[in-house]
């Protein structure tokens, strides 16, 4: 599968972003799908999680209540809405894709397909 972040940029905090991860190359809606960040200087974590059909979400600690991940299985895409954005949330996003319908787990290694990141960076 091909995934392709985007929707990343500047923002000020307490702004909002939505990012998208577009994919191709299988079937969408078969598979759990996730975002993960990496901010500079910092390990690569999870930030949210979606099954296969939507119905189960996972969230980071740390952005539970601010961000909302959904998916368009007509649209092949996946989404994080990033609300009440703050310096912290300031990392490069990545968008993945499992190999199972269900979230099987929130590591990096859960998570087999990879698209290439899309920068957000929030000011003060």
């Amino acid at each position: 599968v091909q995934l392709q972040a985007s929707g990343g940029g500047l923002v000020q905090s307490g702004g909002s972003l939505r990012l998208s991860c577009a994919a191709s190359g299988r079937t969408f809606s078969r598979y759990a799908m996730g975002w993960f960040r990496q901010a500079p200087g910092k390990e690569r974590e999870f930030v949210s999680a979606i099954s296969w059909r939507g119905g189960s979400t996972y969230y980071a600690d740390s952005v539970k209540a601010r961000f909302t991940i959904s998916r368009d299985s007509c649209k092949n895409t996946m989404y994080l809405q990033m609300n009440s954005l703050k310096r912290e949330d300031t990392a490069v996003y990545y968008c993945a894709s499992a190999s199972t319908g269900l979230v099987a787990g929130t590591r990096e290694a859960d998570f087999g397909s990879w698209g290439q990141g899309t920068l957000v960076t929030v000011s003060s």
